[in-house]
């Protein structure tokens, strides 16, 4: 099954500062139909006004990624961990146990990122922060890693859970693939860029998303993403 889903069919919420859509149900968007994609909790897509962001707030049991679409994100949190993360690249954050922090956009221009939330395999733990450059270079036609709780992934940073979120850059009128194992929830965003998904095995079944349109995919092996035009993908494969 490949299912689009359209971002002016997400919820949203616009606070001024932060302009916000949601995949899944969150905060005062609900719809029983969308409450989580397997492991996969949340998926926002949030643009945030220069010299604002989110005060000191907590979280426990949620392993969270944030992925820079635009601009750059600055990290604190109540464990002394603070960073930068910039277009392109992703921070990741095991709250565990609890952790609390704040997430500013500090910079002269919108910032726009994908948060990613997905549910670990176990509660508790001691909390966690992390963040690292991916060059672009390294994804251009395939998937690459960038968090992942899985063996084999090892340049990515770690979370979890039985998941990965993956970055492919794909140039126009070229294919990524990617094989997934049977019973996996893939949901993939295009940062930019019109694109194709298909079953890469049979050729059949395929919808074409606009950039920031949800695609939602279970029950195949193996996944084809065509850019009809040159395209940045972030994708989540989730038990």
């Amino acid at each position: 099954m490949i299912e689009l889903r359209p971002f002016a069919g997400l919820g949203a919420a616009n606070h001024g500062w932060l302009d916000a859509h949601h995949h899944f149900s969150f905060a005062n968007y609900h719809d029983p139909a969308r409450t989580n994609w397997g492991r996969l909790r949340v998926w926002n897509d949030d643009t945030i006004a220069p010299q604002t962001g989110f005060p000191p707030h907590p979280h426990r049991d949620m392993e969270i990624v944030t992925y820079v679409r635009k601009g750059a994100i600055t990290h604190q949190d109540n464990m002394g961990n603070a960073g930068r993360t910039v277009a392109g690249d992703v921070q990741v954050m095991s709250a565990g146990t609890g952790i609390q922090h704040a997430e500013y956009n500090l910079e002269a221009e919108e910032t726009q990122i994908f948060q990613i939330w997905i549910l670990p395999d176990s509660r508790g733990g001691a909390p966690d922060w992390g963040t690292r450059p991916f060059p672009k270079d390294d994804r251009a036609g395939r998937f690459v890693a960038l968090a992942s709780g899985q063996d084999g992934d090892g340049d990515a940073l770690p979370i979890r859970a039985d998941a990965r979120v993956l970055g492919a850059t794909v140039p126009l009128g070229e294919t990524a693939h990617y094989e997934a194992a049977p019973g996996r929830h893939l949901y993939l965003v295009s940062t930019r860029g019109r694109i194709r998904v298909a079953d890469g095995a049979s050729g059949g079944e395929a919808v074409e998303a606009e950039a920031r349109d949800g695609v939602a995919i279970t029950g195949l092996s193996s996944l084809a993403v065509t850019a009809l035009e040159d395209a940045e993908i972030v994708l989540v494969d989730a038990a």
